[in-house]
């Protein structure tokens, strides 16, 4: 009886191991299939870095693109106006984009 409850407990393991192995190989795939070259981006004030309404981005408004970083009390941080400087998250930095200046 032994050896069945062995061999019982090892086959669940391994379904376990397959159903596993089967969602981070979809969740992969999703992330490639819905990843984008460009960076986030936001409309933000270039003196204040207030966030604005997307229309004080278009033509005639005060704002301009702030590419990555995020929100923070209202205010852009942890990116750049410089959309070259900015680079597109992945897996492996949590989906935060980065810079390399400001």
């Amino acid at each position: 009886m032994d050896s069945t409850s062995s061999s019982t407990t090892r086959r669940r393991m391994r379904s376990g191991g397959v159903a596993l192995g089967g969602m981070g190989l979809l969740a992969a795939t999703l992330v490639a299939c819905g990843s984008s070259d460009e960076p986030d981006r936001r409309c933000a004030s270039r003196s204040t870095l207030d966030h604005l309404n997307s229309k004080e981005c278009k033509s005639g408004g005060h704002g301009s693109y702030y590419y990555g970083g995020r929100v923070s009390s209202g205010k852009v941080t942890g990116g750049s106006f410089d959309k070259s400087a900015v680079t597109r998250g992945g897996i492996g930095n949590g989906g935060h984009s980065g810079s390399s200046g400001g």
